[in-house]
């Protein structure tokens, strides 16, 4: 069964979603993006504007506007870690959260768009889709996605987003949901 934003709906792709977590190494990095999300960090560094002028950028990795602004501001050769944990966030509050996309996004009652909040971007399941693909796959293609050995993952998440949260929808909903904002900060609480 899978959840939307009103009801409960079967769905037949149990097969695939078996075959994607019999890759070990795909098992493996879902694994690890979990246990990463047990704890935020958040960073305030300088950033060079223009000779003699300096800003501050604040940024906490369960934020993506914040992620986005810092990966903008630093060279090609170290967007990595930002590609990743940018896809990483997208998969993890669809998979763990996704009454948060709703509530945030929707009225519940009308189903209606909210409106942007103080300059802050409302992002609907399919947004954070659509950036969680870009992402793994802006991932994939650097060059310590190879040095690392986790291409090929970048690549099947790239491709099999959408069959990737539904194990992480399984445990928000089966295994998780009283203990959940235990383990894991909740994307509203940033």
């Amino acid at each position: 069964m899978e959840r939307t934003a009103t009801q409960k709906i079967p769905v037949f792709d149990t097969t695939e979603v078996v075959r994607f977590l019999d890759n070990t190494m795909a098992l493996k990095y879902l694994a690890d993006t979990l246990c990463s999300f047990t704890r935020i960090e958040s960073f305030a560094l300088p950033i060079r504007v223009r000779k003699g002028v300096w800003r501050k950028i604040r940024f906490n990795d369960m934020d993506i506007d914040s992620l986005l602004t810092f990966c903008q501001a630093v060279d090609e050769e170290h967007r990595f870690h930002f590609y990743k944990r940018i896809a990483d966030l997208c998969l993890f509050v669809l998979g763990m959260f996704p009454e948060h996309v709703t509530m945030d996004y929707r009225y519940p009652s009308s189903s209606g768009g909210r409106p942007k909040l103080f300059g802050r971007l409302r992002r609907s399941a399919e947004d954070y889709e659509e950036e969680g693909r870009r992402f793994y796959k802006l991932a994939g293609e650097h060059r310590d996605a190879m040095t690392l050995d986790i291409a090929q993952v970048m690549w099947q998440l790239y491709q099999k987003f959408s069959i990737a949260k539904k194990p992480l929808n399984y445990i928000s909903e089966q295994l998780t949901p009283f203990r959940k904002a235990r383990l894991f900060p909740s994307p509203s609480d940033n």
